[in-house]
């Protein structure tokens, strides 16, 4: 075995814009080094046709209707994520691993089903790589939720920090928190919605896909009747799930609001959930929900504590997650853990990764 690897992490997040893409040079165990990131936008056919399915895919038999579909869908995001990570080989060869999260459509932990969309054979047969794929499988297997797979790599960018009791907050679609303590043990789960119901109602009520630095939520009222509503069924119908999926979180409440009421209303909505299940304070943000300067506004007042941006401790919080799963990828190739039972709730520590080396 190698000392090190170089590692080309490759990362669509559930806002379905793009691929994050990052190399890494690391042992898998407690070091790495950042080599290179760059983000590479969807074109909007594809955008387009990853929204309209996932839109479509309510409960895991759709999962089954929408097969061919799917596959199509799959194939075109495979070959989309071979061209970038050829461009980049040609320019870093001596990439080792390629750790291809894939685009997540659909994710049930209770019925032990998460796909997604990314051929991993395939990819490895573009780009003549030994590519790790479908990360979630082993440990939804052994009793675990599936996800977050983040936080094993929270622990090794908490070495750059002060040894204190500290949390990780990712504001992805979903919201999920790692909690690293003194000692070095380390806790993790989502906590409720990040940035879904935001952008979904943005993509539904104008041309955007997001609300940049949350200023449509800024210049609207919260309706509090919606709010309350939200609130009690969240509470009641969802709260005690371990695992959330975007699809977990609907706009009916909300349907009636203008644009910048239902972003402000959601917003809230958002923020006092996280801000009921966080750590109170040590904690840092990264995910694209850092970036909702509104959204993040709101927890610290709720709070009553700064929220730091990963980004002010060297790290680029736009890459976490990409840099994750190329460190993921090392971690499965040498059959080490990726997920743990205070983490995803699985049996025992489990590694995780299919590895295909097709060429």
């Amino acid at each position: 075995m190698k000392e090190s690897y170089f590692s080309l992490g490759l990362m669509s997040g559930t806002s379905m814009d793009g691929v994050d893409a990052s190399i890494i040079q690391s042992n898998g165990i407690d070091e790495y080094k950042t080599i290179f990131n760059e983000y590479w936008k969807y074109d909007n056919n594809l955008r387009n046709k990853l929204s309209v399915i996932r839109d479509k895919i309510n409960t895991s038999k759709d999962l089954n209707l929408l097969f061919k579909e799917l596959k199509l869908i799959e194939k075109e995001i495979t070959l989309f994520n071979g061209k970038l990570a050829n461009k980049l080989i040609k320019n870093n060869d001596n990439i080792d691993l390629i750790g291809f999260h894939g685009q997540t459509v659909f994710h049930n932990a209770i019925q032990k089903i998460s796909k997604q969309l990314g051929d991993g054979k395939l990819l490895s047969q573009l780009t003549k790589t030994t590519v790790v794929y479908d990360f979630r499988q082993n440990d939804l297997k052994k009793g675990g939720q599936g996800a977050p797979l983040a936080p094993i790599f929270h622990t090794i960018i908490n070495k750059k920090l002060e040894n204190s009791k500290k949390s990780f907050l990712n504001i992805g679609g979903i919201a999920n928190e790692t909690i690293i303590f003194k000692n070095g043990d380390f806790t993790a789960r989502d906590i409720g919605p990040g940035n879904c119901l935001i952008d979904k109602w943005i993509k539904l009520k104008s041309d955007n896909f997001f609300d940049e630095n949350g200023d449509i939520a800024r210049s609207g009222r919260i309706n509090k009747k919606v709010l309350e509503r939200s609130l009690y069924n969240f509470y009641k119908n969802i709260s005690k799930k371990i695992s959330y999926d975007t699809n977990d979180f609907d706009l009916s409440y909300a349907k009636d609001l203008s644009l910048s009421d239902g972003a402000a209303t959601l917003t809230e909505f958002t923020s006092e959930i996280l801000s009921k299940k966080i750590l109170k304070n040590n904690i840092y943000a990264c995910g694209g929900g850092r970036k909702n300067r509104f959204l993040i506004e709101s927890i610290e007042n709720k709070i009553k504590n700064k929220i730091i941006l990963i980004d002010e401790i060297g790290v680029d919080g736009d890459f976490v997650e990409s840099q994750a799963f190329a460190f993921l990828a090392i971690r499965s190739y040498l059959k080490l853990p990726i997920s743990f039972p205070k983490t995803t709730g699985c049996t025992e520590p489990t590694t995780g990764g299919v590895i295909s080396k097709n060429y």
